[in-house]
């Protein structure tokens, strides 16, 4: 059995009392219900204060030399085209076929150096499959273990990191080179739970510093450490997708509602001629949003049932919400069932049905602009 791997953050998540467990290889905190948390406070807090979440686990990596904004565009599903130096985007690595082999946000430092932060488990072969399409002078470095990733989110984000003299004043998806205390850190207008917020990225060895200012100052905010089981909860009421439940090799960005980080008008792109092929004729299944009425949490895989009985989908992440106090899906519906938003569905929960309504996310307001 292999080993799990630890983020720079190991010995505080210890000390906080939280529940670990394994995310994509790496032991990471779930919540922090030992020291007053819990995934409902923990998520309570971002919606209403601010959170501090270690994301060390995920993926770093830097594509480095003349022509590395171009090959990235040629790989990748977004347009590098369309933003500038300081700014960054979410985009897919596909497979030829147009399934996902991961999601990727990609940060544009100029024309010869792109950072990109893949998710933990599919980090080596993203890193893998762009070093060995890398035309000679472009270098892919596989810098997992370099950097921490923290995400500070939530409505009091920009007084916690003010008070800390960090630079606020960024817009959306865009990030800036800072320093604290006079060690460099990358501020990010990014995240993923619809508030606004930030992600800073730390050298490794610089992390642990990182975290106990953020959390110290973090407390007469109202703010406190969040797990990812909060993380999850966060993002599924935004209706964001996660790799390997909502996106997968089998399930496409047409599928998925991810169009819009596909740069159709690219002549080049992993996974191109697929899935214009697929926009074109119309994909056999969409992904769309489930608010249950009846009381219940639905999960993943679960199937979803039209008013008569027959099976038309399937459920990829369920979660109960804590800011509506509903259950709450994403689920794979089948598009010849011809379900339209407010159609009433049942979700088959281990035998017994759960009424729920069709939805579009996000299930709460975003916060993120």
């Amino acid at each position: 059995m292999t080993e799990l791997r630890r983020s720079p953050l190991h010995d505080r998540h210890v000390g906080l009392g939280a529940k670990l467990a394994d995310f994509g290889g790496w032991q990471m905190p779930i919540e922090y219900g030992a020291s007053g948390g819990g995934v409902i406070a923990e998520h309570t807090a971002v919606r209403s204060a601010v959170g501090v979440f270690d994301v060390s686990h995920l993926g770093k990596a830097t594509v480095a030399g003349p022509g590395a904004r171009d090959f990235v565009n040629s790989c990748l599903t977004a347009d590098l085209g369309k933003i500038g130096p300081g700014q960054a985007q979410y985009t897919l690595c596909c497979a030829e076929d147009g399934g996902v082999i991961d999601d990727v946000f990609s940060y544009l430092v100029s024309d010869e150096q792109v950072f990109l932060m893949p998710n933990a488990a599919n980090a080596d072969e993203v890193v893998g499959l762009l070093a060995a399409a890398a035309p000679a002078g472009v270098t892919v470095t596989n810098q997992h273990e370099d950097f921490a990733v923290l995400a500070v989110q939530g409505p009091k984000s920009p007084e916690l990191l003010q008070s800390l003299g960090l630079p606020v004043e960024l817009d959306y998806v865009s990030f800036v080179d800072a320093e604290l205390d006079g060690r460099p850190v990358r501020v990010c207008r990014t995240g993923y739970t619809g508030e606004h917020g930030y992600e800073l990225i730390p050298a490794w060895n610089d992390a642990p510093a990182l975290w106990d200012a953020l959390v110290e100052a973090g407390r007469p905010l109202g703010g406190m450490p969040a797990g990812l089981g909060a993380r999850d909860t966060l993002r599924t009421e935004m209706g964001y997708p996660l790799h390997g439940q909502d996106l997968t090799r089998q399930i496409s960005p047409v599928q998925a509602g991810s169009s819009w980080a596909v740069g159709w008008q690219k002549p080049q792109f992993w996974g191109r001629e697929a899935l214009l092929a697929e926009k074109a004729a119309g994909p056999s299944r969409r992904l769309r949003g489930l608010l249950v009425t009846d009381r219940g949490v639905p999960r993943g895989h679960m199937n979803v049932l039209d008013v008569d009985g027959t099976v038309i989908g399937q459920t990829t992440s369920g979660t109960f919400s804590p800011t509506l106090g509903k259950g709450i899906a994403l689920a794979l519906i089948d598009t010849a069932a011809d379900i339209g938003e407010s159609a009433e569905v049942w979700v088959d929960v281990r035998g017994r049905r759960l009424a729920a309504t069709v939805v579009k996310p996000p299930f709460v307001p975003s916060h993120v602009r």
